[in-house]
């Protein structure tokens, strides 16, 4: 009985759609790639129900003959490449002629578009069906109307989130497109609400100023440096400076935004003696390849490319980056910094900044300038009053290292501090007993288009945990009031990094709440890398040990490491007890 079936044209179209066109954001991105491919000065999106309803793209570009209006529905119809050797120089951002086809193909669609004859051409399409092809008055330049996306695939529809999640991808793409074509005004709508509108500017600098505001680029070094026919071109942050995740690590090649791990790589290489742990550098970053150095062909939503020699461009961000951070310190030698007060050992500066970190879930020991030595009457384990295995001191200002009755434990300090300050806030959460500090000042936050979504989908849940946080009008914020856990500029950072977290894409939900207390503890717990006063060390072992979860932090990274005292006399040949 045969088993083999060849699949209807209609549904292989169907699933061929699914490769290009994921959710809303993927149909937006194809069609405002094909608007930038035209040459299109003023790109505006407009969206109902996060694109599930209504995706419409308008713009001012070449557009098209009513001859070609027709053809670009065809599977593998394009402008862009006519052999298979034009593959080797790719020049644009779309040129697999497939995205038109698997829009249409899972929507009800309308296209108008006029290339500055004396009349325009309108064609509807519903799924795979032709519905009808109409003269119109229409200016030069297209517009696309997607309805109904996945109306004709329910499953995938099920699969798709919700509205505002769906929206701040859109909104997330739009603002990385925008970055790469500052001389292009981008608007983005939904209903009746403008969420973005960035008039053309003369270049990355003020579109980054647009978009994030001016705080940013004052953490920001200009890279420009160039190396055998290849040239990186752009901003990433100054030396020391950081911030928390990877979401603003943005490459481009050829003006193609693009994953890719090699150059991430490259990116976190160069800053690995300057930043902390938990800290990454923000950049942004533009690469110009010959066209023949770099395959553009090797994923289906053109999200990846592949370079011919990785490791040339890999040295390229390397030396940029090394070069800008040679550039900023020769001028700092040239215009010494005034100043500022003294952060050595038993300042004023470090017992706030160590308040600040220890928060309530410390000791005060008084003597903050003690080595972290261990008394040697404590050299065995559990001394009178402790519950706690024996603390015998730290290792590489990272590790604490204890004695219990089965071996060695080796713990992360910062691990071990996040899962304890973490227990505390969820007990603190559960009351709903945050402590508040208000601000005599407010700290104004000009926020990008994307956070203002995460802001707005979280604002309830950010106030109860004590983040009270007013619109100024625009995309600027006053931050009013904050949990009294840490200091006023930590406390900005702190929020900006709970609206990346609310930005993941996930919808609210009780999770959510618990990723934003972990996130709270990883930022408020003490660093790797900080010496800590013997006493510090043991409370923090003692209030370890007492939590029912000791073994992983909120992130699920490991706490403790124990070397058992049979592996030790086995290391060392002697004769176990």
């Amino acid at each position: 009985m045969k088993k083999i079936t060849v699949l209807s044209p209609e549904t292989a179209q169907k699933i061929a759609a699914g490769e290009v066109i994921e959710r809303p954001a993927s149909a937006v991105k194809e069609l405002v790639e094909n608007s930038l491919d035209a040459g299109a000065a003023d790109i505006r999106v407009e969206l109902l129900d996060g694109g599930k309803k209504l995706i419409k793209v308008q713009d001012n570009g070449e557009g098209m003959s009513q001859e070609d209006a027709v053809l670009c529905f065809r599977r593998h119809s394009t402008s862009k490449i006519a052999t298979d050797a034009d593959l080797d120089r790719v020049s644009t951002l779309g040129f697999r002629g497939e995205a038109l086809a698997s829009i249409s193909a899972v929507s009800r669609l309308t296209l108008k578009t006029s290339d500055g004859g004396d009349r325009g051409t309108q064609v509807e399409r519903e799924a795979d069906r032709l519905l009808g092809i109409s003269d119109i008055a229409f200016p030069r330049g297209t517009t696309i109307e997607v309805r109904s996306l996945f109306f004709n695939l329910p499953a995938r529809l099920k699969f798709l989130r919700s509205e505002r999640s769906e929206l701040s991808f859109i909104s997330t793409y739009l603002t990385h497109a925008a970055l790469a074509y500052p001389e292009v005004r981008f608007v983005l709508v939904h209903g009746s609400r403008e969420i973005m509108n960035c008039p053309p500017v003369a270049g990355l600098r003020e579109r980054i100023f647009q978009l994030y505001g001016k705080s940013i680029l004052d953490n920001l070094m200009d890279v420009d440096y160039a190396e055998d026919g290849f040239r990186i071109e752009g901003f990433s942050s100054t030396p020391v400076t950081g911030r928390a995740g990877r979401s603003r690590q943005l490459f481009y090649v050829n003006r193609r935004p693009v994953k890719d791990r090699m150059l991430q790589a490259a990116l976190n290489q160069a800053y690995r003696s300057f930043l902390e742990k938990d800290k990454s550098a923000e950049a942004f970053l533009f690469l110009t390849v010959p066209f023949a150095e770099v395959d553009v062909n090797v994923h289906p939503a053109k999200a990846e490319v592949r370079f011919r020699d990785s490791q040339a461009v890999f040295r390229l961000v390397l030396r940029g980056i090394e070069k800008a951070m040679l550039r900023i310190s020769r001028i700092k030698e040239i215009y010494p910094q005034p100043e500022k007060e003294s952060s050595g050992p038993g300042s004023r500066v470090e017992e706030e900044t160590e308040a600040s970190i220890f928060g309530s879930s410390f000791p005060d020991t008084g003597d903050r300038t003690r080595p972290a030595a261990r008394p040697a009457a404590a050299a065995a384990p559990g001394p009178p009053g402790r519950s706690g295995p024996a603390v015998l001191g730290q290792y590489e200002n990272m590790y604490i290292v204890a004695a219990s009755g089965e071996g060695l434990l080796i713990i992360d300090q910062h691990n071990a501090h996040e899962r304890v300050l973490f227990e505390k806030y969820l007990q603190i959460d559960g009351e709903r007993n945050w402590p508040r500090k208000m601000l005599l000042i407010p700290a104004l936050l000009e926020l990008s288009p994307s956070q203002v979504l995460s802001f707005e989908s979280s604002r309830e849940a950010l106030e109860e945990m004590g983040f009270r946080v007013e619109p100024m009008g625009g995309r600027s914020y006053a931050l009013k009031e904050y949990p009294d856990i840490f200091k006023d500029k930590e406390a900005e950072n702190i929020f900006l990094a709970l609206l990346e977290e609310a930005g993941s894409g996930e919808d609210p939900s009780a999770g959510r709440r618990e990723k934003f207390l972990a996130t709270l503890a990883c930022k408020t717990a003490v660093k790797a890398g900080e010496p800590l006063p013997y006493e510090k060390m043991e409370f923090l072992v003692d209030e370890l040990f007492k939590t029912p979860r000791s073994s992983l932090c909120p992130h699920g990274r490991p706490i403790v490491v124990r070397i058992e005292k049979s592996q030790i006399d086995k290391g060392l040949r002697r004769p176990s007890n």
